[in-house]
């Protein structure tokens, strides 16, 4: 079964909303009291020439903004203070209520901080999403080379290589939705909210490419992205990872069946950082990782797979390498450990945090050497589509490759 692979695509701006509809609604997932006017402000100057109907947060005085093309709507926000960094089911079921309610032709879902947002990617945005071509677009933000590495590393190359899809942030916080994408969503979403679960994550990108939905990408080239709370990784991994392997899981009679070429994205190549990247704890905590975890990465990683970790054990530091075919094979056996519930879940996320920070070491550490970061995480994305047939045979045949 082959996919149609995603394009960034913009739409004209010459867009009629249907008869009957309020044309477009944006809805702020969280935004501060002192955020609120430089966003509506960015909103109203980047769509002057729309009528939109635009979510803020109950509470706040509006007497004082004035924005002739904005109407705005009070609404209780969803997110709460440890989940503002990222959308949650509550965001979707939220906005797919106030969308029907006033009957939008289509949905504009942007995160905290969107006042930050560059006008001209807001119009690409709000025209993307107005014209039908897609069902879902998402952001394509340009991190720094110390930033959205989780992504980089595992959410980016595992969506493209499983749902044969394109865009670079499956997690991002802006999105333009059509009705019907808003409305698969909001559904997915309420099996969380009535399991009083409001703070799952769900996985926009892959629920459009189950669903036989478009999506495409609209470019951010500057955008500040909110930072999580929480600074223990751990948790960030039990929080994201947990979530994203268990959708996996769930979507497994899909990705199996799915045989799609994605061709290789225009990409830009940055410079590499000027100043020295220290990698000197991610590799002190993953020797000593080495040292004690012997044990239980031996559950999920075959022999090969633990002999490439003790080639990593004795690399010095300025030439530490993972080789992405490596990495890709760990992902893999931990997204199957997951499945299998080798072990408790949590100590299984805990296990790979280690060998995520081997990664990250020997991915600045190449960065620094000269090769372009993103033109590395092309490469490694191109290492988990090819070796997706490995995952498949051991989620069909979990034993075969055992010891």
């Amino acid at each position: 079964m082959a996919s149609t692979p995603t394009k960034l695509a913009i739409a004209p701006p010459e867009v009629s909303a249907p008869v009957g509809s309020t044309g477009l609604l944006i809805h702020l997932s969280v935004v501060s009291p002192e955020e609120l006017e430089p966003t509506l402000s960015k909103l109203s100057s980047a769509l002057q020439d729309q009528s939109v109907l635009v979510t803020v947060p109950e509470g706040i005085s509006l007497e004082s903004l004035q924005f002739p093309n904005l109407q705005l709507l009070p609404h209780t926000p969803a997110a709460s203070s440890t989940t503002s960094w990222v959308l949650t089911a509550a965001d979707y079921l939220n906005m797919h209520k106030l969308a029907v309610e006033h009957q939008a032709s289509g949905c504009l879902l942007l995160g905290a901080g969107a006042f930050t947002l560059p006008s001209a990617s807001l119009r690409s945005l709000a025209e993307a999403t107005l014209s039908g071509s897609s069902d879902l677009v998402v952001a394509h933000y340009h991190p720094g080379p110390r930033e959205s590495l989780v992504n980089s590393a595992i959410l980016y190359p595992v969506t493209r290589a499983l749902f044969c899809s394109r865009p670079r942030f499956p997690l991002a916080i802006d999105l333009g939705l059509s009705t019907r994408m808003a409305e698969r969503l909001a559904a997915s979403a309420q099996r969380f909210t009535a399991a009083n679960q409001e703070e799952s994550l769900l996985w926009p990108v892959a629920e459009a490419a189950s669903a036989g939905f478009t999506s495409s990408e609209f470019d951010t080239p500057s955008r500040v992205l909110p930072q999580p709370a929480a600074t223990d990784l751990n948790a960030l991994f039990s929080n994201i990872l947990g979530s994203f392997f268990n959708d996996i899981d769930l979507r497994a009679p899909f990705w199996q069946r799915m045989r799609a070429v994605i061709p290789p994205p225009q990409m830009v190549d940055l410079p590499s950082p000027p100043e020295p990247l220290d990698v000197a704890a991610m590799l002190e905590s993953f020797h000593l990782a080495y040292s004690n975890l012997q044990e239980i990465w031996s559950l999920v990683l075959p022999p090969h797979t633990l002999l490439g970790l003790k080639h990593l054990s004795v690399m010095p530091p300025d030439s530490f390498r993972m080789p992405d075919s490596l990495w890709t094979r760990i992902v893999y056996d931990f997204i199957l450990a997951y499945r299998l519930r080798t072990m408790n879940r949590g100590h299984l996320l805990g296990a790979l945090t280690p060998l995520y920070l081997a990664w990250v070491a020997s991915h600045l550490t190449l960065i620094q050497s000269g090769i372009a970061a993103e033109r590395h995480i092309e490469d490694l994305a191109l290492a988990f589509e090819t070796d997706k047939p490995y995952l498949v045979s051991r989620w069909r045949w979990p034993d075969r490759f055992n010891p």
